[in-house]
Formats: structure tokens, C-alpha cells, sequence
């Protein structure tokens, strides 16, 4: 099998999953552009949280050009990403219990607020005590993640329960347990991992959403711009300083 079959099977692959999620999650996900809006136009305030490679998808809604200016990173030290060394430090950072407790008690997250959880399998203590505590301390909470993982495997918490079990809102990726697209005769192990680019679609559609939202109730949506466009920095700049009580990316 050439390369160039292989790299469009796993066109085909993403594709049809995001064919399948924008189907399938519709509704969820103009619900959920919609209490992303609500907390807009109470003062409240946007987080969202990824944990490994669920983390890239979180960090595309964060001071994005064409983003929502609300939208910050909530963050665990060693778990955004591969930011640490070993690399394997990341994934046994997400099945501590206790860590979620310690960053959301040190957050500016209050009551009315939004956070929206990103996880592939939902099934490790970081993603599901993340929801419990924000859902205690009266966030609202978007949960993106496969509910395959809930239906095939077991919950690593010691609740036993899944992420998509502490949430007011489940966006499902579709994902299968494993995350592989592709199989080949010669390659021992499947590969092919689509779950960053279903997840990555899938809140850039619930930011979309919330921005139309916005505007239909007459609210003007902080939109960033480009930096690269001529007039991008002043633009950020009077939006930042606009909503500098809601954005916690900038320094101050």
C-alpha cells in the first residue's frame, strides 16, 4: 500500500467523522454555543481545560485569531500537552487525585462561569474531578469527550464514574477507544489518531455558535483579530483592555 493511500483513507476517516459530529451533535452544539452566550451577557467568564493531546484542542480557543477573546486556558502545571520531561510524566499527572482541586481552588473561577472539559476517554481522575469541583463551586460545564470509552472501558476515578457523568452538556467526538483511523499489513500497531481534529472542529463550532449567538441578542461578540492583518494589534488591544476583567491570558 502506497503512503498516498494510506494519507487518504485517513482524509476520508476525519472526514467522515466530522460529517458524523456536526449530524449527530447539533443540537449539543448550539446548545452549548448558547450557554457559552449566557455567561457572556452576565459578566461571566470562559475557561476550558485538556489534559495530554486533549490540551492542543483546548488551547485553539485561547487568544485565537478569529476567537473568542472570553476563552482561557485553565491549566495543570506538567499536563498541558507534552510540556514535560518525560513526556510519560503527563499522563500519570492526569490520574493524581486532588490536582483539579488545587488549580480550580487557585483559579479566578466563580459561580456563573463556564468551563468546558476536554477528554478523549473521560476516564482519568484529572478530567472527572475537574467537573465535580467546577460544578461544586457552580460552573457550568461542557464536557467534550468519546462516549465509546464509558461503554468499553473502566473509569481510572475511584467514583468509578466518567467525565461525561459530571457535565450539563456532552459533546461526543465519536472517537473509538484506541484513537487510530488506519490499519496496514507491516504496521503492528493501529495509527491514524483523529480525536485532535474532531475536538479541535468541535469547539471552534461552539465558539461559531456562540458568536452568532450573540449577535441575535444584539450583543457584540469580542472577536479577535489577526495579528498578521494590518490594524490586528489595536484592534486585540482595545478588546483586551475592553474586557480586561475577564481575560486572564494578558499580563497586566
Amino acid at each position: 500500500m502506497s503512503e498516498n493511500e494510506l494519507a487518504g483513507q485517513f482524509f476520508d476517516a476525519a472526514v467522515a467523522l466530522l460529517r458524523r459530529v456536526r449530524d449527530e451533535e447539533a443540537g449539543r452544539i448550539a446548545a452549548a454555543g448558547s450557554l457559552l452566550a449566557d455567561a457572556v451577557v452576565a459578566g461571566g467568564r470562559l475557561f476550558v481545560f485538556g489534559a495530554g493531546h486533549s490540551a492542543i484542542a483546548a488551547q485553539d480557543v485561547v487568544y485565537r485569531a478569529g476567537g473568542l477573546a472570553l476563552m482561557n486556558l485553565l491549566a495543570v502545571p506538567g499536563a498541558v500537552g507534552v510540556d514535560v520531561v518525560p513526556a510519560t510524566l503527563g499522563s500519570a499527572l492526569e490520574r493524581v487525585d486532588g490536582l483539579a482541586g488545587a488549580v480550580l481552588d487557585s483559579s479566578p473561577a466563580r459561580a456563573g462561569d463556564v468551563l468546558i472539559v476536554v477528554s478523549l476517554s473521560g476516564r482519568n481522575s484529572l478530567p472527572v474531578e475537574m467537573a465535580v469541583n467546577a460544578r461544586a463551586l457552580g460552573l457550568k460545564v461542557i464536557g467534550v469527550t468519546s462516549l465509546a470509552y464509558a461503554e468499553e472501558t473502566k473509569s481510572r476515578h475511584a467514583s468509578g464514574t466518567f467525565l461525561k457523568d459530571h457535565c450539563d452538556l456532552v459533546l461526543d467526538t465519536k472517537i473509538a477507544v484506541g484513537d487510530a483511523e488506519l490499519r496496514a499489513e507491516g504496521v503492528d500497531a493501529p495509527f491514524g489518531p483523529a480525536s485532535t481534529v474532531v475536538a479541535t472542529a468541535l469547539l471552534q463550532a461552539v465558539v461559531a455558535t456562540a458568536a452568532g449567538e450573540l449577535a441575535d441578542r444584539g450583543h457584540t461578540p469580542p472577536m479577535l483579530r489577526s495579528g498578521n492583518v494590518d490594524g490586528g494589534h489595536e484592534w486585540n488591544g482595545q478588546i483586551l483592555d475592553a474586557y480586561a476583567d475577564r481575560i486572564f491570558f494578558r499580563h497586566r
